[in-house]
């Protein structure tokens, strides 16, 4: 059963040919905004890798690049065949052609589509990244002389202040680490040995958090150090001073970030995807049309275009059997040999 059957006039082939030719070229142009959005998230996501624990958001960017790249070759091609389908004589030599390049101009525009649901799905894998590589990034702030960590403590304090963020989940989470390095520590004071004593692990804790985690916006100097204990601060409730420091968590922050530029990205892409659906759409219809020309002698007849020869099924069984039937040759053959 035909699909999408449609009576195609000499005047009407002539205008689908020069329209899909300007869709083309716009779909080019889109290919190449879509390269531009996965590079610029690629740039993003790396900026703050050291507060990532796994590359697997790196997909969606990875993805956007490789159908970007491949929308500008698919549909400059494309752009070709509208030049050609003007001329009846010319149009011939793509007809070999044109089902290769039919199922390769396919399987990338799904990809594109396959791209837009992944930015709006990766939530779960950018927060379960972001918990480990800031945990660690905390865990490693005070390592400045250690190499590979030298610095971690720059990119965690310009990524509170630039975030307006403190810790992981909030600023309690400063409290669990010692953030202070050894070689600042007075280990010749009372105070000083009697926490690291209370410690199991002889670590420095206290109730404190470094000076990027100050708000700015706090109408009384920043209070870093002993933040839960009121009675060392004048006029002082804990409870009550939100704005003294930055009460919201970075992860929080960074997944509002990311999840927002991918999801407006993913906007743009689905644009492009349905601009590049309407370019196949309208090219198998040229391609089809044109195909009734070939052994006629008057060119300018009425002819029929369609979208596909047989039912959906049917043209999913016909791309996938040959493919079925080399898999079992091949499994066989595996078979003849192991015997």
């Amino acid at each position: 059963m035909v699909l999408m059957k449609m009576k195609f006039p000499f005047e009407k082939r002539v205008k689908l040919a020069q329209g899909l030719w300007l869709l083309s070229w716009m779909a080019t142009l889109a290919g190449a905004f879509t390269f531009t959005l996965g590079c610029f998230l690629k740039t993003e996501l790396r900026r703050r890798a050291e507060v990532m624990d796994n590359t697997e958001i790196h997909a969606v960017p990875n993805t956007l690049m490789i159908v970007g790249l491949a929308s500008l070759g698919i549909n400059y091609f494309a752009g070709r065949m509208c030049q050609d389908a003007l001329d009846a004589g010319r149009f011939p030599r793509w007809k070999t052609f044109m089902q290769p390049y039919w199922g390769v101009s396919l399987l990338f525009t799904l990809l594109m589509l396959m791209a837009v649901i992944m930015s709006y799905a990766m939530k779960g894998n950018l927060e379960s990244s972001l918990k480990i590589g800031l945990k660690n990034g905390i865990r490693f702030y005070k390592d400045t002389d250690t190499p590979g960590r030298c610095f971690q403590k720059q990119t965690i304090d310009r990524l509170q202040m630039e975030f307006r963020c403190c810790g992981n989940t909030d600023f309690k989470d400063w409290f669990e680490v010692q953030w202070i390095s050894n070689r600042y520590l007075d280990f010749s004071s009372k105070e000083v040995k009697d926490r690291v004593k209370s410690n199991v692990d002889g670590r420095y804790l206290f109730d404190g958090v470094p000076f990027s985690c100050c708000n700015p916006s706090s109408p009384r100097p920043c209070i870093q150090d002993r933040l839960t204990n009121n009675s060392a601060h004048y006029s002082y409730e804990h409870q009550t001073e939100e704005l003294n420091i930055y009460i919201r968590g970075c992860r929080e922050a960074l997944v509002n970030y990311y999840m927002g530029l991918m999801n407006t990205i993913g906007a743009g892409v689905l644009s492009v995807f349905l601009l590049q659906s309407s370019v196949l759409i309208s090219l198998r219809y040229l391609q089809t049309t044109m195909e009734a020309l070939a052994g006629q002698e008057n060119t300018e007849i009425e002819t029929e275009g369609y979208l596909l020869e047989k039912g959906v099924k049917e043209t999913i069984m016909e791309y996938v059997t040959p493919v079925l039937v080399f898999l079992q040759l091949n499994e066989v053959g595996s078979e003849d040999t192991e015997a």
